[in-house]
């Protein structure tokens, strides 16, 4: 499998060279030369298949004879140690819950795929070269890289995330592993240290200094993986005659996008429907066909706070950059915090569900698509656990959520951040 640069200014390279290049040298993000469909039978059977099997036939074609089939098999073996349950909360609307790795978020398998990929590759060099994972994080992706990567010979991790606008126990979960794992508290916002991570990979005096890669969504190992959890839904709710619809909180886009590649792969998905808070960049792109990014909002749904989505080029190509054959694919809908305050409040009283700010606007959205159509069956991603988001919760819903024991033995471990404010501080750091 070959990827190419979605600038289109770039060689192609292999799965491995995507993985630890992670943005390519015209600036744009990688994407597979070719994607071929899975044959019905995968599907007509994958009812009495295992989650491991799943996966691996899933992501098999965009590894290629990078990782040998063991090996890889072995990878996705170690990922997927724990369950994804989906949640019936009312007629034809489930919750399917990614928040039960060892780091309360979806992004868990995608940084554990990766860290795991970069592993092999490191081991398998006879003179292996040290590489740094230059992160940034709008909340979740901080914790799962930190936690993915913990100790990976050969890697080193420096995370930036935005001072103030991440919770108390994203910003533990990221600051407090030490070993080879660093975190820069950026005053700013994500998008700030979103344009610092992207200039350092293409800033000539640290070539030769700092072999870099990124764990965002926009490395191609981050991003792919994240197609596992809707085959995993498929699996669970097959059988009915009604159309599957999924509704994805949507930041960077990146997990929508991947729900969008197991469509291409042949997953009988009928329509996607993305949430968003006040960044409403692609539901307003979808109403009015103007694609304006623009400075992020701070929310209490923080991990989707992103004025400028990567991954949304790649959405794009999926549907050639034609905004008809995407909107008859994506509905996106955006809601305030006093609208996602009241959706929790709701979801709790009425259906005794206690969802995340994210999860919320993604029932939401998905409450508003469904109306007036009979014939669907619909599914909104509960993204993190929402011990993570006491702050934002009201104290009749946070009073009762359990503490997990991964969350437990953070809390008083000390935070150790270095502040910057400028791109110039981020390149000394990595010199030095």
């Amino acid at each position: 499998m070959d990827y190419f640069s979605l600038h289109h200014n770039a060689p192609e390279v292999s799965f491995k060279e995507a993985v630890i290049r992670g943005l390519a040298p015209d600036k744009g993000l990688y994407f597979p030369s070719e994607i071929s469909t899975l044959p019905q039978s995968f599907f007509d059977t994958i009812e009495n298949l295992d989650n491991i099997t799943i996966a691996f036939e899933v992501i098999k074609q965009f590894v290629g004879s990078d990782i040998p089939e063991t090996d890889l098999k072995q990878i996705v073996r170690e990922v997927l140690s724990f369950d994804f349950p989906i949640v019936e909360i009312e007629k034809n609307i489930y919750a399917l819950e990614l928040y039960h790795g060892p780091t309360l978020a979806f992004k868990d398998v995608g940084a554990r795929f990766m860290a795991r990929c970069l592993g092999y590759f490191n081991g398998k060099e006879t003179s292996p070269e040290n590489v740094t994972v230059l992160v940034a994080t709008s909340g979740d992706t901080g914790g799962a890289v930190a936690s993915g990567f913990y100790g990976v010979k050969g890697v080193d991790v420096v995370i930036l995330y935005p001072s103030g606008k991440v919770s108390d126990i994203q910003e533990k979960q990221l600051t407090t592993l030490g070993k080879n794992i660093f975190a820069l508290e950026v005053d700013g916002t994500f998008d700030d240290c979103q344009t610092m991570v992207k200039k350092a990979f293409l800033d000539k005096d640290l070539f030769g200094k700092r072999k870099l890669t990124s764990a965002n969504s926009i490395n191609v190992a981050r991003w792919l993986p994240q197609m596992f959890y809707y085959f995993f839904t498929y699996k669970k709710l097959k059988g009915t005659e009604k159309k599957f619809v999924f509704s994805v909180p949507s930041g960077n886009f990146g997990n929508i996008c991947a729900g969008m590649m197991a469509q291409k792969l042949g997953l009988p998905v009928h329509h996607f429907v993305t949430g968003t808070n006040a960044n409403a960049i692609v539901p307003n792109y979808l109403k009015t066909g103007d694609y304006n990014p623009k400075p992020s909002i701070a929310t209490i749904s923080n991990a989707m706070d992103v004025g400028a989505p990567s991954n949304f080029i790649r959405i794009q190509q999926l549907y050639a950059n034609d905004i008809e054959r995407l909107r008859d694919n994506l509905s996106g809908y955006s809601y305030t915090d006093e609208q996602t305050r009241l959706a929790m409040q709701q979801l709790f009283s009425e259906k005794k569900y206690i969802a995340d700010p994210h999860g919320a606007i993604g029932y939401l959205a998905l409450k508003e698509y469904l109306k007036g159509r009979e014939n669907y069956l619909g599914v909104f991603l509960e993204t993190a656990h929402p011990v993570k988001f006491l702050d934002v919760i009201s104290k009749e819903v946070s009073s009762v959520i359990e503490i997990p024991g991964a969350v437990k033995t953070i809390l008083d471990k000390e935070k150790k951040a270095e502040k910057i404010s400028t791109y110039l501080q981020l390149k000394n750091y990595l010199i030095n």
